[in-house]
C-alpha cells in the first residue's frame, strides 16, 4: 500500500480496520524533505520484521508532534477516544498508578500509534501474558562522549563474555548514539532477577576493560571517554527504542540490526535509515529473527551460576 501524501484527514482500510491518518504532508524532517507520511510509510513497509518484535508488548509512546527537531513529550495511557481495535493492557505500574497501555498488534495499530507522532516505538521487554517475566537480557551501550568506534569496541567485548558464558546475543545500533545487545532468555526469571544479573556482568567487564567501559550510572561519577554499559534498562516497565525504530535524529538514522561482523568491520550509524533499511530488511530479511518470541535458541539464565 501506498500511503497518500497529502491531505488534512485520510482514511485507510487495513484487515477490515479503519485508520485515520492525519496531516500526511507536516514536515518532519524539514531538511531532509520527509513528511509524517514518509515516516507512516517506512513503518507500513517494515511492518512484516517489525510486528513480531512489538507484539503483545505495552507500548510507552514518545510523540513528536512537531516532528523530529520539535518537541516531545512521554504518553503512557492509550488516549480517550482510541480506536476500539487497539487493544490495550491494564497495569498498576511501580508508581502507584493504574495505567492503560496500547498494544501494538497490526498493521492498523502501528500506523494508528504512527500518525500519533511517535517517530520511535518504545515496548516493554515483557509480554502483556507475564509483565514480570521478560524475553529478553539486554545492555544499552551509552558512548557519552566516547566515538561510536568505541562503541563498537564495547560492543564487542560484550559479545566476548556473553559466548563465554554460553549465552547466544545480537546487536542492533540504536539509531541515536549508541547501540543495543540482547540476549532472547527463557522466560522464567523475573525481572529484578534479570536486571541483577546483567548488573554483575556490567561491573565485571567494567573491571576487565577499564580504559573503554564503566557501568557507573551516575554521571558524576562517570569517567570520561568511557562507554557505559548500561544494565538499569532492564528495570521493571524500562523500555528502550525497538529494533527498526526512526530516531528523532538529523539524519533520520533508524535502530538496526547488524551481524557482528558488520560491526567488527566498522559499520556506522548513519548506514542506517529511513530512506534505506527497508530495501536492506528485503535483501538480507529480518536479522534480529532469533530474538522473536518463539524462535529457538533462547538461553535458560539458570544455566549461568555465577555471572
Amino acid at each position: 500500500m501506498k500511503i497518500p501524501r497529502d491531505g488534512k484527514e485520510v482514511v485507510v482500510e487495513l484487515e477490515g480496520k479503519a485508520v485515520k491518518l492525519t496531516n500526511l504532508s507536516k514536515p518532519f524532517w524539514p531538511e531532509l524533505g520527509y513528511t509524517k507520511a514518509d515516516l507512516l510509510q517506512y513503518y507500513f513497509d517494515l511492518a512484516d520484521a517489525l510486528l513480531p518484535h512489538i507484539a503483545h508488548r505495552a507500548m510507552v509512546m514518545r510523540r513528536y508532534p512537531d516532528g523530529a527537531s520539535g518537541k516531545s513529550f512521554f504518553m503512557k495511557r492509550a488516549p480517550k477516544g482510541h480506536p476500539e481495535w487497539v487493544e490495550t493492557v491494564h497495569v498498576l505500574h511501580s508508581s502507584g498508578n493504574e495505567i492503560d497501555f496500547p498494544v501494538i498488534n497490526d498493521v492498523a495499530s502501528l500506523l494508528w500509534v504512527v500518525n500519533l507522532g511517535c517517530i520511535d516505538l518504545n515496548p516493554w521487554y515483557s509480554r502483556t501474558d507475564d509483565l514480570d517475566r521478560p524475553d529478553y537480557l539486554h545492555f544499552d551501550l551509552d558512548p557519552g562522549e566516547a566515538s561510536f568506534a568505541r562503541v563498537r569496541e564495547t560492543a564487542l567485548a560484550v559479545h566476548g563474555a556473553l559466548a563465554e558464558l554460553g549465552m547466544p546475543s545480537y546487536v542492533k545500533t540504536s539509531g541515536s548514539k549508541g547501540a543495543h545487545v540482547y540476549v532472547p532468555i527463557v522466560r522464567g526469571p523475573l525481572q529484578k532477577d534479570v536486571w541483577t544479573f546483567a548488573k554483575k556482568l556490567a561491573w565485571k567487564l567494567a573491571a576487565k576493560y577499564p580504559e573503554l567501559a564503566t557501568a557507573e550510572y551516575t554521571k558524576a561519577k562517570r569517567p570520561k571517554g568511557r562507554v557505559l554499559i548500561d544494565y538499569n534498562q532492564n528495570r521493571w516497565g524500562s523500555t528502550l527504542a525497538s529494533v527498526y525504530s526512526v530516531r528523532p535524529t538529523p539524519r533520520a538514522t533508524a535502530s538496526a540490526p547488524v551481524s557482528w561482523e558488520e560491526l567488527a568491520k566498522g559499520c556506522e550509524l548513519e548506514d542506517f535509515r529511513l530512506d534505506n533499511l527497508p530495501a536492506r530488511v528485503r535483501e538480507k530479511g529480518d536479522l534480529w529473527a532469533p530474538c522473536a518470541p518463539g524462535a529457538p535458541g533462547r538461553f535458560d539464565l539458570a544455566q549461568v551460576k555465577d555471572s
